[in-house]
């Protein structure tokens, strides 16, 4: 068994100690609640963390463990759930100091699926206004922080997510992404992010390209997650029939597959060469184990993504612009200043900026006519500012560093962050891994094929204090 902290233990390791007895899920979550307590000052990751809740659910999965009768596949583990999945009882503030706060309900599918399969729900995750930045910055939440040095940023929408699997808060983390919500906080924080086929898990509400999926610092964590999450939901009709497939399945070899690699993205901001040299550096692995790496053009244009801009301006101003006016003003700056040029927009341009998806999903599907694989930066940039809402923070130009991820979204392809290096200062480089549409299960092989061959993260970021600068 690891030498690791109990809260620090992957999913594997905490199953296999409850059913042995070396420790039990009472001891896993007091473990937890002293390192996120000791932590969360500094980081920030932590919305409605419940620990006398996590206290009383790890009583009841000790003793079922005990009498030897656990209950789901995932009894016991700890896990969070991003903001805007509903959770019974806690509101949902979206991000935003705007939204009125009302007890959810009922558990959106995520959730559900997590609780039934035994998993303890100890928090919720941070994330900035509506979802609609790649930044822990919110006007609800308090800044979050990137693990691996606070005064760097950890992405979003799934910012909390990101920094609380990176900061060793439990080994199971759920995200969303509409561009790269899951993958771009992947890759700042070091982590394995699983966008998966649209409708693959179900989500509710579910809407063009929204996508749930698991945060966390390995393939198999994220594996286990999936055997619970990818689950049909009548709530979600994109909800896909269930895939027989082993999430936990291995590629025995890559010889003779056609791998893109995609280092230009078509548009946006330009790859930074730490960037490329690790990315080009994880696709020798593959060629060195007998693929044939093709290099494919970005399949992303100006046109294409200033189109999905607009479209994505002006159904957030629609949502705004509802709210009354003492509202409305708390809502993130930078968030009203990029959604209030959608009410400029005339009807046409938003359905030609939204046609553009259909042109994107077609060179997406016409490039999976050529290859196998496609690899790829996750993120263009190294990192940004803890404080700012995006990389170039300008609401002008809010979608530079998303070229490489936003276009599987609208295609519905599988795409999965994991790490593949770190820069001169010690800040994680994420690889995207792409598969064709629906071939989930592929893209969690490769990326535990490559994962094998670059071998564990060990010295993952374990205490936090916020310097004065910080402050």
């Amino acid at each position: 068994m690891s030498a690791a902290p109990l809260h620090a233990l992957c999913v594997r390791d905490l199953l296999a100690g409850y059913a042995g007895r070396a420790f039990t899920p009472s001891d896993v979550i007091h473990s937890l609640i002293e390192h996120v307590t000791q932590c969360e000052a500094a980081l920030g990751a932590l919305y409605a963390f419940d620990p006398e809740g996590a206290r009383r659910s790890a009583v009841e999965s000790t003793r079922r463990w005990a009498s030897g009768a656990p209950h789901g596949k995932l009894d016991g583990v700890p896990a969070t759930i991003k903001d805007l999945i509903t959770t019974r009882g806690t509101p949902t503030p979206l991000g935003t100091a705007a939204t009125e706060l009302v007890p959810a309900s009922d558990d959106a599918p995520p959730a559900a699926r997590l609780r039934e399969a035994g998993a303890i729900l100890f928090a919720k995750t941070t994330m900035p206004d509506y979802g609609m930045l790649s930044s822990g910055l919110s006007s609800f939440h308090p800044l979050t922080r990137n693990p691996w040095d606070l005064r760097h940023n950890p992405g979003g929408s799934s910012s909390g997510a990101g920094a609380a699997a990176a900061a060793l808060y439990g080994p199971m983390h759920v995200g969303t992404d509409i561009g790269g919500s899951i993958r771009l906080p992947a890759a700042w924080c070091g982590l394995v992010g699983f966008k998966p086929s649209l409708g693959r898990v179900p989500i509710d509400p579910y809407y063009t390209a929204r996508c749930a999926g698991p945060m966390t610092r390995t393939v198999d964590d994220a594996a286990f997650m999936m055997e619970v999450l990818a689950q049909p939901d009548a709530r979600d009709a994109t909800s896909l029939p269930p895939l027989p497939v082993n999430w936990h399945a291995r590629i025995e070899s890559v010889g003779r597959l056609r791998i893109g690699l995609m280092m230009e993205a078509g548009c946006g901001l330009p790859v930074d060469p730490q960037v490329a040299v690790a990315v080009n550096a994880a696709a020798r692995i593959f060629a060195a184990a007998g693929a044939e790496i093709i290099a494919v053009p970005g399949v992303l244009s100006r046109e294409i993504l200033d189109g999905i801009d607009i479209f994505w301006r002006t159904r957030s101003w629609d949502e705004i612009a509802r709210l009354p006016d003492s509202r409305r003003r708390k809502v993130l700056p930078y968030i009203l200043d990029w959604a209030r040029e959608g009410e400029k927009a005339t009807g046409r341009e938003v359905v030609a900026g939204f046609n553009r998806s259909f042109e994107l999903r077609r060179l997406c599907a016409a490039l999976f006519q050529q290859v196998d694989v496609v690899l790829s930066p996750v993120s263009p940039i190294l990192s940004f500012p803890a404080d700012w809402a995006s990389p170039l923070n300008d609401p002008a130009r809010p979608f530079e560093h998303i070229a490489f991820t936003l276009p599987w979204n609208f295609a519905e392809q599988p795409a999965i962050a994991i790490n593949c290096g770190f820069t001169s200062k010690g800040l994680p480089i994420g690889l995207q891994i792409v598969t064709p549409r629906f071939a989930d299960e592929q893209a969690l092989a490769f990326a535990r094929w490559y994962e094998e061959r670059r071998g564990p993260i060990s010295h993952w970021p374990m205490k936090f204090r916020l310097d004065p600068g910080h402050e």
